[in-house]
């Protein structure tokens, strides 16, 4: 259990110490990288490091030189164990151990959460980001008091879920927070359990310090001090350059030695890596200790808690006293005190690989039969995994039961660990087949798609019947999009072989599989949209669950296959019925919302795609379901930026974002950001963002970017006037009808550039498939887009009326943008039939929107428009609110809304405490003192232009 040191040795209580311990040889680089860590978090400054270097190079010893600097700073340290790395946050636990007073005063949610995943209450499987933001809000409320150092030794040893938790806190230390995360990590591929398949988890992202072998004259010096007798010259530069400055190596290493082979060179270590020559030099010492020492090592190696009660009591069921520890002391192998602790994680390894089978066995039996099955039922289940030699129901049975309480934690790890070694150890085959299949899908939650499909072998291997075969095949599939594979839509043929076995898993897989395809997109080669569609449509109604489903599903599907008359009245109504009949507490409801969302969108109908939209984000920010609010947020990225609300959909954008690679999705292109930076009219930034991602698109197999991409290009283009590129943008992005929403939206803006380059034929067939969806749809979003399009299209009397039809229908909607665009084009028609008057009505009430709106672009043509009529137009700025950043923003909008710091931060998933700084922040860049200033200083800072 992890102990605060106050700025002192490793160790230590609660004593203000800070005296350094006994000076490193060399390592003048790494201490002053590290002093400005220390001298950067007393000032207030958040920082996080890694250190990486090969195994005894020296990282550990650099982190008690940090811990010995850090004067008037709270540390905590963390350090990987082998063994552990399967016991779901294990290594959080030792962090947040002995900040846990502050737990209750954390906003719910992440309360629940974080004791949830500790277990130190019960609820339901906690998400991994909102357990994230709460050890985030944590080590703020802890930092209150002192600066807060928080040391993360032997990484490569810690457990999934919590290098994943500190990894992703480590990212977001907000910058006027007094934490520092520092990890210690070995380089190279030799991790246990990780390394084997290449899926291992490390801290990604943060600044790095590699720790190298020392320099040659500090490696002479480092050796001087451990030589107690004269050894030849070339055997002393030999042992410097064979060892490449390693500290440890040359420490341990020339212990094994004889004098003779010192002295002559004659029987060095061999040229094999160096971290198993250094386990070797451990294991020559470990042969020299009796036998009663080596096994009090082996079962000290075996348990990962080094609890010394634990460790005790299995030792003596071994017949092992307590003076067995003295030689292990003596060989400075092991210290047994509050905590059980090797000289070097490598010392541990070596005594646990030197032992024969049979005796590891009987050290994990011995553990298994000294721990409380009350306290910790699954490091119990655990040892006892280990300590049979075959088959044995009765411990695989309690390994399924340990997995289901690891997984209700949110131990996702820990859980498929545990189902991988229950299915190993099950003895009837067709029972282990379905465990294997468990076991594999729960490997694929966690990120090691190369374990699951390995485990599927067994489940090809035994009795498994038709079904179960059947779902192996969907995992297979699963894992095939999750790596981008889906191209040939692997879940279709998938749902077809279900339709019989199990007709609602059927109907599922293919609600997935159209998912699926949409995302594809035009990159499909097989299992498309129109091909799933099809398939769906022959797909039996199901008697099971709610016909809603299956209304939802028909819809969309007749939309891709036979067009919006015959599919978009279904459609509608069946997403109307969900707004209406929606259970907001559901989990299994809430998992349709990305797509119903997505169906508002393809039906037009702004009113319900925001109400739904609001409603799904709301629940599952409360229900902590992340994995649909990412997308969720995603939706209203495009909702809020189509309404004007430019500033709010650059933060749900960036939630978006971040939740998404919290929860898995490390690769994100960045639709928000470009529908924003393409709206503003921000051309270097808007062709930097879609740089490339045609390239990634690809790789990934997500192909509903192409439409984004070139949807944001053509209103780009339109806004600054560059028509001939938004025409060949909008004919890309509307090219393919099957794709639906964003390409049908790039039918307005190919309608618009056609019109301004003088091509109108160029824009008869988007003006078609306009007008289909408007009479299929009713709604006044499309109706008055497809009669903006039909009077760009047209003259004289035909034209007007149109204009003024649009105008009046997208009055009546939330399309804010459009409408004012609406209001710019008639306006520019109006002064090119003479009509000033009228047209400065309309291009007036456009700038002010626009301009209001930041929608820059057009807001600039509407000026240009506007002084070609003989109208004055000046600007009012304001650099203040520039100056804040994106998250100071969006907090200081939350206040003026009226919410408390507690209600800002649930919201946000940040703490009080962060939002407090933020304020702080916010309040010395506007110039003010209070909260209630916050509207005023607010609405005069922000840029405007203005008529007269």
């Amino acid at each position: 259990m992890a102990a605060w040191t106050q700025g002192s040795a490793p160790g230590g209580a609660d004593s203000e110490g800070g005296a350094p311990g006994a000076p490193l040889v060399g390592r003048r680089r790494e201490g002053q990288v590290l002093d400005g860590l220390v001298a950067g978090v007393r000032d207030g400054r958040s920082q996080a490091l890694v250190l990486r270097g090969d195994a005894g190079v020296g990282k550990t010893a650099l982190l008690s030189r940090l811990v010995g600097h850090a004067h008037r700073c709270r540390v905590a340290r963390v350090v990987g164990v082998e063994s552990e790395m399967e016991l779901a946050f294990a290594g959080l636990h030792q962090l947040c151990a002995p900040m846990l007073d502050g737990l209750d005063r954390l906003p719910e949610p992440q309360r629940d959460a974080l004791g949830t995943a500790l277990g130190l209450r019960a609820g339901e499987t906690p998400d991994r980001f909102l357990v994230g933001l709460a050890v985030l809000s944590l080590l703020a409320e802890t930092a209150v008091e002192r600066p807060l150092i928080c040391l993360v030794d032997d990484v490569q040893w810690l457990d999934n879920a919590s290098v994943q938790t500190l990894n992703f806190v480590a990212r977001r230390l907000p910058e006027p927070l007094p934490v520092a995360l520092v990890f210690a990590e070995r380089l190279g591929r030799e991790q246990p359990g990780r390394g084997q398949t290449g899926e291992e988890q490390t801290v990604r992202g943060l600044p790095e310090l590699v720790v190298g072998g020392l320099s040659d004259r500090d490696a002479h010096l480092l050796l001087d001090a451990e030589l107690t007798g004269p050894v030849d010259a070339r055997v002393r530069d030999r042992m410097v350059a064979e060892t490449q400055g390693n500290p440890l190596a040359l420490t341990q290493l020339v212990r094994g030695l004889t004098p003779e082979q010192m002295a002559g060179g004659y029987g060095l270590p061999g040229t094999g890596p160096l971290a198993g020559r250094m386990e070797e030099a451990f294991e020559r010492r470990l042969a020299t200790l009796p036998p009663e020492t080596r096994t009090l090592l082996l079962v000290a190696a075996a348990e990962p808690g080094r609890d010394p009660a634990l460790v005790w009591r299995a030792a003596t069921a071994l017949q092992v006293g307590t003076a067995a520890a003295e030689p292990a002391t003596a060989a400075g192998l092991l210290d047994v005190g509050d905590q059980v602790r090797f000289a070097h994680p490598l010392a541990r390894s070596a005594v646990y690989r030197a032992a024969d089978p049979d005796a590891r066995r009987a050290a994990h039996r011995a553990l298994a039969e000294a721990a409380d099955p009350a306290a910790d039922p699954e490091r119990r289940a655990w040892h006892r995994a280990h300590a049979v030699a075959g088959p044995d129901e009765d411990v695989a049975a309690e390994l399924e039961r340990c997995a289901a309480r690891a997984q209700a934690r949110g131990g996702v790890a820990a859980a498929a660990a545990f189902r991988e070694r229950s299915a190993e150890l099950t003895p009837d085959p067709a029972l282990r087949a379905e465990r294997a299949l468990r076991a594999a899908q729960a490997k694929f939650h966690t990120g090691a798609p190369e374990r699951a499909l390995g485990l599927l072998t067994a489940v090809d291997a035994g009795p498994a019947d038709d079904l179960l075969r059947a779902r192996a095949d969907l995992l297979r599939a699963q894992i095939a999009g999750a790596r981008g594979d889906g191209r040939d839509g692997p879940l279709l043929p998938v749902a077809r072989r279900l339709e019989p076995l199990d007709p609602n898993l059927a109907r599922d897989t293919y609600r997935d599989a159209l998912q699926a395809a949409l995302v594809c997109g035009r990159l499909a080669r097989s299992g498309g949209v129109r091909e799933v569609a099809t398939a769906l449509l022959a797909f039996p109604r199901s008697d099971v669950g709610r016909p809603v489903c299956d209304d939802l599903l028909e819809g969309m599907s007749t939309v891709v296959t036979a067009g919006y008359a015959a599919g978009a009245p279904t459609l509608r109504r069946a997403v109307r019925e969900v707004e209406s009949g929606m259970d907001w507490t559901m989990e299994a409801d809430l998992g349709w919302m990305p797509l119903v969302c997505r169906m508002a969108q393809d039906v037009w109908d702004d009113e319900l795609w925001h109400g739904l939209t609001a409603q799904s984000v709301e629940a599952a920010r409360a229900h902590g379901q992340l994995r649909v609010l990412a997308p969720l947020l995603f939706s209203s990225t495009a909702l809020q930026a189509l309404e004007g609300d430019l500033d709010g959909a650059q933060a749900a954008g960036e939630e978006a974002a971040m939740i998404a690679e919290a929860t898995g999705n490390l690769s994100l292109l960045p639709y928000g950001n470009v529908f924003v930076a393409a709206l503003r009219g921000d051309e270097e930034r808007t062709t930097a963002l879609l740089a490339g991602t045609a390239a990634e698109a690809a790789a990934r197999a997500e192909g509903h970017w192409l439409p984004a991409a070139a949807w944001a290009a053509a209103v780009l283009h339109n806004g600054l006037g560059h028509y001939d590129r938004a025409l060949a943008a909008a004919e890309e992005g509307s090219a393919y009808p099957d794709e639906l929403g964003l390409g049908s939206w790039s039918l307005v803006e190919l309608v618009e550039a056609a019109s301004r380059v003088g091509e109108p034929d160029r824009a008869k067939d988007a003006l078609a498939r306009l007008d289909e969806i408007a009479q299929a749809c009713r709604t006044d979003w499309a109706v008055g887009a497809a009669a903006r399009s039909r009077a760009l299209l047209s003259e004289g009397a035909d034209a007007a009326e149109a204009y003024l039809e649009a105008v009046q229908r997208l009055e009546r909607t939330r399309m804010t943008v459009l409408h004012a665009r609406t209001r710019l084009v008639y306006g520019e028609w109006l002064r090119r039939e003479n009509r000033r008057v009228d047209a400065r009505e309309q291009l007036r009430v456009a700038h002010n929107v626009l301009a209001a709106s930041g929608v820059e672009g057009f807001a600039q043509r509407a000026r240009r428009e506007l002084l070609a009529c003989g109208e004055t137009v000046r600007v009012r700025t304001g650099d203040s609110a520039a100056a804040l950043t994106e998250q100071e923003a969006q907090i200081a909008r939350l206040a003026v809304d009226g919410g408390t710091n507690a209600e800002i931060a649930g919201r946000l998933f940040i703490s009080p405490r962060t939002v407090e700084w933020h304020l702080r922040k916010v309040y010395t860049k506007l110039g003010i003192s209070r909260r209630t200033e916050l509207r005023r200083a607010l609405g005069t800072a922000v840029g405007q232009w203005t008529t007269r």
